[in-house]
């Protein structure tokens, strides 16, 4: 049994494609690196093995969610570690390149690794002189390197250029030393696709195509090439970070509205967020609500969808946990939670209002209409349907008022397209449908064949 078997515990948060670790020191206190706001798996995991969070170590100022290291000082008493170049606004150990932690038998050294963030650090963990492994944050992750345009177009490229070198420097620890990487598949902040979420400084030299780039400039058209779209809340999250978020005193709660209370918070501004099934919200929903079912990304869409300055309301299914939406929006920064209609649709009706229905329709039955198409960039160019209308559901809000009427709109399950269809039907468009399915079951029933490759295909 290694180290990591015995004493690193990984916290995925496969919504946002992020592991956070806790470090098991061995006499009762943990080291917790990159943890999130919802601390809920971390305080199970270490009471499950009776540990005091003595330390929060934060890689970077966060983009995509807010830390949950002061939170941590006040639950636990935990020292914060960050980089002293980030200038957050709050007491911290301010630690810079070649730093070192004592903590307590084990060392943990700051290494300065800029790219993905100007003040970024990496954190080696050192038993002597040996290096258990190294936590990596946004730099070198399982066989790609975090995104470097989250300061501004006008940064990204000297970005890259430091994260080729901090990527270099990176490598120039010994083969088997330990990678533990925060950001991983499904991370806005850039992952590629696959399982493995921790490897090795030796496994990427061999497998990472970024470290095989023959030289500074390969390097850096590689790694900006493959940059996408991210959720719009990233342009807030480093700031309120660096401030610090505010520490909660108590569980969050979502308290239960009448519809009379619904109505009223949306005719002054506030907007309905319906969280159960994509199938359910078709039946029936409040008319010019959005559809964002809970699911591990619905944070991911309430932050790219909705501004953090409007009264949120929300409508549940049976069955479905209000905990769990508290946390999912608290933790990227969503704190304007009005409530939930107590009761649910049901209840909607009852008080005699009305409510609006979305066309779910099969393959088959979709056929003749204009396709619309909300997944990524490079969902889209892996294969489309011939013909397709693509806009990103994060830009759809933008390119509403020139979508077609009676478009049916489409992803690959039907629960982005349906968020899709309640931005079209809000900015007038009509006869809007979902597709249940996706691209492949499009094309098999209509007897095509996918496209592949980039296509323009705006309105």
């Amino acid at each position: 049994m290694g180290f990591a078997d015995d004493h690193l515990i990984p916290l995925v948060d496969r919504g946002l494609g992020n592991s956070a670790y806790l470090v098991d020191l061995g006499d009762g206190r943990a080291l917790a690196v990159d943890a999130g706001r919802d601390l809920r798996a971390l305080h199970t995991a270490a009471r499950g093995r009776g540990l005091t969070v003595a330390y929060a170590a934060d890689t970077h100022l966060h983009a995509d969610f807010l830390s949950g290291a002061l939170q941590l000082r006040h639950d636990h008493g935990a020292a914060v570690l960050a980089s002293a170049a980030g200038h957050r606004a709050f007491d911290h150990q301010g630690l810079a390149d070649g730093d070192e932690v004592d903590l307590g038998g084990l060392t943990l050294r700051a290494l300065a690794t800029p790219g993905h963030t100007d003040e970024h650090l990496s954190f080696l963990l050192l038993d002597g002189d040996r290096e258990l492994g190294v936590f990596t944050g946004g730099s070198l992750i399982v066989n790609s390197a975090a995104r470097t345009d989250l300061l501004g177009p006008d940064r990204t490229e000297e970005l890259a250029r430091a994260q080729y070198h901090s990527l270099r420097r990176l490598t120039e620890l010994p083969d088997e030393t330990a990678v533990w990487p925060t950001h991983g598949a499904g991370s806005f902040c850039s992952a590629p696709p696959g399982k493995e979420r921790t490897s090795t400084i030796g496994a990427q030299k061999r497998a990472n195509p970024l470290l095989a780039a023959p030289d500074e400039d390969t390097f850096v058209r590689r790694l900006t090439a493959g940059l996408g779209t991210y959720p719009a809340y990233f342009d807030r999250l480093a700031e309120a970070n660096r401030r610090g978020p505010a520490v909660l005193t108590g569980t969050p709660l979502l308290p239960e509205l009448s519809a009379e209370q619904v109505r009223a918070l949306t005719a002054a501004g506030g907007r309905v967020v319906d969280a159960r099934p994509a199938v359910e919200y078709a039946a029936g929903h409040i008319p010019g609500s959005l559809s964002i079912a809970l699911r591990s990304q619905f944070a991911t869409w309430l932050g790219w969808l909705l501004p953090d300055t409007a009264p949120l309301v929300f409508v549940t299914g049976e069955g479905q946990d209000p905990g769990e939406i508290v946390w999912q929006a608290y933790k990227i920064g969503y704190e304007r939670l009005a409530g939930r209609l107590a009761g649910g649709m049901p209840a909607w009706l009852a008080d005699g209002n009305e409510q609006a229905t979305t066309a779910f329709v099969s393959a088959e039955r979709a056929g003749g209409r204009p396709y619309v198409d909300v997944r990524q960039e490079s969902e889209f160019t892996a294969g489309h349907v011939p013909g397709a209308l693509h806009v990103e559901l994060g830009a759809l809000d933008r390119a509403a008022a020139d979508a077609p009427n009676g478009a049916v709109v489409a992803c690959r399950h039907g629960e982005r397209a349906m968020t899709g269809a309640g931005l079209l039907e809000r900015a007038g468009r009509t006869g809007i449908a979902v597709l249940d399915g996706g691209p492949a079951d499009y094309a098999a029933a209509h007897g095509q064949d996918l496209v592949r490759g980039p296509e323009d295909t705006r309105p």
